[in-house]
């Protein structure tokens, strides 16, 4: 008896389970039409229920047909242009949902160009010079900073005279009329094409000391952010910042000292009395004088310089 009260209460656990499994394993089939706005359908929506590989798409109406478990479930909508949406079953076998569209109008402002990237990602002819690279010495003005430190770009100075400029051509000449002069920008302000009023070298306006890096852009891509301009290719010149943290103090002086390399040779004071005399007339004989004064040497003297610039940084957190 005993062992027939034990037989039948296994066989009534076995179909408990067994029909529990059932139960869980059941499933069914949810329909809808995914809409938008306007009430049309919408096809390609990706439908997926939530947690598991059952997906599918709408079709030409919008309309959709999925199998999940039998319950409470969660449909994902999904598409390119719209946006996401998750939306519960809650028992329904049909579901419909209408999507939300996300697609940018055309009037809105894309911002394009050189942001954020780094070095190695570059993809255009970019070359960057920081202040450890620059040119060591008497600098008198920025362009001379990176004087033969970038490939394809030549400057050549325009004279001798305090304040001249250069002459700057990135991969050469490419206009025959117009002007070959890069486009300058510092700081995010783009200097003017034809310099500026009073001043023989707009760069020789800023002092060499405060730069940061020089960024040249040297090929077409540039004209994506700065139009037609930047065709002769563009410097960019980043000016020193202060960054938070202890203040900073920078001293820096240059003395230097410039001499004559080579005088004219020309005749010494009694050649020349002797050649007036030999070829003169009476009135330009009774000119000459006794003095010998060598006028080379009272007009170039020894020329000695000195330069100091300090600087304080810093910034406040």
């Amino acid at each position: 008896m005993r062992k027939k009260f034990l037989l039948l209460r296994t066989l009534c656990v076995f179909l408990t389970l067994f029909m529990g499994a059932g139960a869980a394993n059941a499933q069914t089939t949810v329909t809808g039409k995914v809409t938008d706005a306007t009430g049309a359908g919408v096809a390609g929506i990706t439908v997926s229920v939530k947690g598991t590989q059952s997906a599918t798409a709408t079709d030409g109406q919008g309309l959709f047909s999925i199998t999940t478990r039998a319950g409470a479930g969660t449909l994902i909508i999904s598409g390119v242009g719209f946006a996401t949406q998750e939306v519960a079953i809650n028992g329904r076998s049909v579901v419909d949902v209408t999507v939300v569209n996300t697609t940018s109008n055309l009037n809105e402002v894309v911002v394009i160009g050189y942001g954020t990237a780094r070095k190695k990602d570059l993809t255009g002819a970019t070359t960057i010079v920081s202040s450890k690279d620059f040119q060591k010495g008497a600098v008198a003005t920025p362009e001379q900073l990176i004087l033969g430190k970038v490939a394809g770009v030549n400057i050549t100075s325009n004279g001798g005279a305090p304040g001249a400029g250069s002459t700057i051509r990135i991969r050469g000449g490419s206009s025959l009329a117009a002007s070959n002069d890069p486009l300058i920008i510092i700081d995010g302000v783009q200097l003017a094409g034809g310099g500026i009023a009073g001043s023989a070298n707009s760069l020789s306006l800023i002092n060499p000391n405060d730069i940061e890096t020089f960024t040249i852009l040297k090929d077409a891509s540039a004209a994506a952010i700065y139009g037609s301009r930047a065709s002769n290719g563009v410097i960019i010149i980043t000016t020193k910042k202060g960054k938070s943290g202890k203040t900073k103090i920078n001293f820096n002086t240059q003395f230097s000292v410039g001499s004559i390399g080579k005088k004219i040779d020309v005749l010494a004071a009694d050649e020349f009395r002797a050649f007036v005399k030999a070829n003169g007339d009476a009135s330009q004989i009774a000119q000459l004088g006794v003095a010998s004064t060598d006028w080379q040497n009272e007009i170039y003297q020894n020329a000695f310089g000195n330069d100091n610039n300090i600087s304080v940084s810093g910034a406040m957190k």
